[in-house]
């Protein structure tokens, strides 16, 4: 990602100590809870590279858990954040990764229901400023940096489905910024993320919900 001013290095308003550890962390936890839809039952979180290292001094698993509540890096509530889980009845583990991971500040974010029947797995990375990057969504390998409106969309992996879900936006005068597909196997699924300039009219995403290649649409829009 290239920053687009010095603004976007300074870093947002924030509860905490550093940009990246603290405030990039908590967006990377909100952006879990906004794809998933509720407040989960459970989490997971894992920790790689400097995360690892540092989560507790920088209050970096503090400010995951924060989002995950749906708390902005500026809510007064962040260092309480542990306690308002508790209150919400969400559970949390929190551990180092292991493997490779795809930047020093990597999060990979696993969200359960208390049915046990919904599940989101999420990688992030904080990569300055408080800007992120989530680099991929169950299993798929996808980037989208939660700035601007945004569609994910699960869909089956046909000819013409992308040209289709594009041609619906140009009709209704929404602008792509970024674009980025993935998909499982030839003629599988796939998933498509479109970060748009704009404001998003609810009835463009039924547009695209209807469509017979179409899974399911998300519209994160923090």
């Amino acid at each position: 990602m290239r920053f687009k001013d010095v603004f976007s290095i300074i870093g947002p308003a924030m509860v905490g100590p550093s940009s990246s550890h603290t405030a990039g962390a908590a967006r990377i936890g909100r952006t879990a809870r906004h794809l998933f839809g509720e407040c989960p039952s459970h989490a997971e979180i894992l920790m790689f590279g400097s995360f690892a290292a540092t989560y507790k001094g920088h209050g970096t698993d503090t400010a995951i858990v924060g989002g995950l509540l749906d708390m902005d890096t500026d809510d007064p509530r962040l260092p309480d954040a542990f306690a308002h889980a508790d209150t919400a009845g969400m559970e949390t583990i929190i551990r180092p990764g292991t493997g490779l991971y795809p930047h020093p500040n990597t999060a990979e974010i696993v969200l359960t229901n208390a049915a046990g029947n919904r599940i989101l797995n999420m990688v992030g990375t904080s990569i300055g400023g408080g800007n992120i990057e989530i680099v991929r969504i169950n299993g798929y390998n996808l980037k989208l940096t939660a700035l601007y409106p945004t569609l994910i969309i699960r869909h089956s992996d046909e000819p013409g489905v992308i040209a289709v879900v594009t041609r619906l936006l140009v009709d209704n005068h929404i602008n792509i910024g970024h674009m980025s597909v993935d998909r499982k196997n030839r003629r599988g699924e796939a998933m498509m993320v479109l970060e748009c300039d704009g404001k998003m009219d609810p009835v463009v995403v039924r547009q695209i919900e209807v469509l017979p290649e179409v899974h399911d649409v998300t519209l994160l829009c923090l």
